[in-house]
């Protein structure tokens, strides 16, 4: 049974940092392109960031130079440190994955709320 667990969302005030993390189970996470999605009330869910098997990595333009995603394939976890937060990131962010490189990632996780106060 394929498993990806997130922790590490909550509420933080503007200016804050936070570090969400992911840890799969059920797959060979080497093979694995990894992703951070988020989605607020009323708004579709969208790509903050990428990290490819290869670690290769993208970010959505409106979170570049404030998170980094990374990757630790000995631990199956993949994490995403979030600095500079802005009330705009308050979402529920949800991890992915997926072996192709180009369309839809095969497993998610249930998502953990990041509130950002102003």
């Amino acid at each position: 049974q394929v498993q990806l667990v997130e922790s590490g969302g909550g509420l933080v005030q503007a200016g804050g940092s936070l570090r969400l993390s992911c840890v799969a189970s059920g797959i060979i996470f080497n093979y694995y392109n990894m992703a951070w999605y988020r989605q607020a009330p009323g708004k579709q869910r969208e790509l903050v960031a990428r990290i490819l098997s290869s670690h290769v990595t993208n970010y959505a333009d409106s979170v570049k130079g404030r998170f980094t995603i990374s990757r630790d394939n000995a631990k199956s976890t993949v994490a995403l440190q979030m600095n500079s937060l802005k009330p705009e990131d308050t979402a529920v962010y949800y991890c992915a994955g997926g072996r192709r490189v180009v369309g839809p990632n095969d497993y998610w996780g249930q998502g953990t709320q990041v509130t950002v106060s102003s």
